[in-house]
């Protein structure tokens, strides 16, 4: 607007000055909301067929700390369990999410429609995407096949070492009652950090050949880094409008966010690369010895895998390889202190092996053990939800739903895996005896459903996770060690609440734990007799 011409209708300058500002606040108003009308509307060649939930939904860790079971619940159960897929904003874009098993399948089997594509494809510019990088699971096509040729040896791995897991969960069982004995018999401790400290140890042994003396002393660095960031990165305003990840300079929090993720980075880098073991090593690794970070480094040295793609799935190995275990053991204590007598029925079983010292062997004979393992990633299923799959061109899902090409799709386990279509009308119980009474019988059901899309706590198909062993046996072996020595029960001043995003688990979780004699353990196994 013309301050001159304003003037010269008889205003006074002060008026004049006043309408131009007032005028310029109205532009900026109308071109913000033009600007966020743009962003945040569905796009119009999105299915109609499917409802879309209300943004708010997606917005509420904004305002609330709701866990994500309530906001399940309460907003997405239903529409999901009628249609099956809907419409959810997610990361600054609106997305397909879907839970019914033939959706599922189809996406999953279709690597080359459904591809998968991570942060560093969707939000490259973000602190997530700087974290993770290009890697072995959110990669495609030739990147994702250099990397599986060479990690998978080393990740799925038919002969892990167990001897050091088993060393490391008695470590950690001692920690545990080290904490109780420190603050009393009348509370509970707070199992998740002491976990973390338990996961990282055995995942730095079974993978990166490093012994990260996390169990040894608390507040090692890598580990407080892990805390760090776990918190940083599900901020609910930077994971919803990652745009803003791209103005540091502005959002000073982001650019912390950015230091911690290099100097884990740096850090992780250094040690591994610098390891005593490597430096004092005399001989060349067996083959049938190698770990992953073997094959990354003999790689990284022949060229085959750049600096930057070395140091991606470096990180993607510490990260995925400890915190998914993390968070389904915190369901663990929960659920099996809550419920003393599936903790009795475990402990029976492990007792009377008569074995203290088990092997990979010893766990995969024990039917209950399996089952149980089995029913808590249908029930607590770590990665709860995952939408890293952008259709390569128009799709149409399992003969009903049209996708446009360029839309991102996902996931949601926690809905397919509790829903009574699927799984019956006890879907939403834990009952580890659903998947039968004998080991092969277990195993073949978990893969049958997972074939079928209705059991995908590991994923399916050509993507399906390739640490899936490994996961199977740590958890094993911690419960097997467990209830072996110790008796647990939930502190009953905590109240069971679920994280509110990212990877699913019991929040602050406290367990009072008792240990147990072997006067007591003899005495338990020939009650059971």
């Amino acid at each position: 607007m013309d301050l001159q011409f304003l003037t010269r209708t008889g205003l006074s300058n002060y008026d004049a000055v006043t309408w131009v500002i007032i005028y310029t606040g109205f532009a900026l108003l109308f071109s913000a909301a033009v600007l966020l009308y743009r962003v945040i509307r569905i796009p119009s060649d999105f299915p109609k067929n499917i409802p879309a939930v209300p943004i708010y939904i997606s917005l509420m860790g904004l305002w609330s700390d709701m866990g994500q079971n309530e906001v399940y619940d309460r907003w997405l159960r239903e529409p999901l369990e009628k249609y099956g897929a809907v419409k959810i904003w997610f990361a600054g874009r609106w997305n397909i999410l879907m839970t019914r098993p033939e959706y599922l399948s189809d996406m999953l089997k279709r690597e080359d429609v459904f591809a998968k594509a991570g942060s560093q494809k969707k939000i490259p510019w973000s602190v997530m995407a700087y974290l993770v990088g290009d890697n072995i699971i959110n990669s495609h096509g030739e990147d994702w096949k250099l990397y599986t040729s060479v990690m998978k040896p080393g990740m799925q791995k038919t002969n892990f070492d167990s001897q050091p897991i088993l060393e490391k969960t008695r470590r950690f069982i001692d920690l545990l009652l080290r904490e109780q004995n420190a603050i009393g018999r009348g509370s509970g401790v707070l199992v998740n950090p002491i976990i973390q400290r338990f996961t990282i140890a055995t995942m730095g042994e079974s993978f990166l050949d490093i012994d990260f003396e996390t169990l040894d002393r608390p507040n090692v660095r890598i580990e407080v880094l892990q805390s760090i960031i776990k918190r940083t990165i599900f901020k609910p305003l930077y994971f919803n409008f990652p745009v803003l990840d791209q103005y540091p300079q502005i959002f000073t929090s982001r650019r912390r966010a950015f230091a911690i993720m290099k100097e884990f980075e740096d850090l992780l880098y250094d040690l591994v690369r610098n390891r005593p073991r490597k430096v004092l090593r005399k001989s060349p690794v067996k083959a049938q010895d190698e770990l992953v970070v073997h094959l990354l480094e003999r790689a990284l040295e022949e060229g085959t895998l750049s600096e930057e793609q070395f140091r991606a799935n470096l990180k993607i190995t510490f990260l995925t390889s400890h915190e998914n275990i993390q968070q389904l053991l915190n369901s663990a204590f929960w659920q099996l202190g809550h419920d003393q007598t599936i903790q009795d029925k475990l402990r029976a079983e492990v007792l009377a092996t008569g074995i203290t010292d088990p092997t990979t062997e010893t766990l995969n004979k024990l039917p209950y053990l399996t089952s149980l393992v089995c029913e808590l990633l249908r029930v607590y299923p770590p990665v709860s939800q995952l939408i890293n799959r952008v259709t390569t061109e128009p799709a149409l899902l399992a003969g009903t739903v049209r996708i446009p090409k360029g839309t991102w799709v996902g996931w949601n386990a926690p809905g397919v895996q509790s829903n009574p279509a699927v799984w019956g009308p006890t879907a939403r119980e834990f009952i580890p005896e659903r998947w039968g009474n004998k080991v092969e019988e277990i195993m073949a059901k978990a893969r049958r459903e997972t074939v079928k899309g209705k059991y995908i706590a590991f994923n399916a198909y050509s993507r399906k996770c390739l640490g899936q062993g490994y996961a199977l046996l740590e958890m094993k072996m911690a419960l097997f060690e467990l209830v072996r020595r110790v008796k647990w029960t939930i502190d009953p001043r905590y109240h069971m609440k679920l994280t509110s995003g990212g990877i699913l688990g019991p929040l602050g979780c406290k367990v009072m734990f008792e240990e147990l004699t072997e006067t007591a353990s003899e005495e338990m196994r020939q009650s059971k007799k």
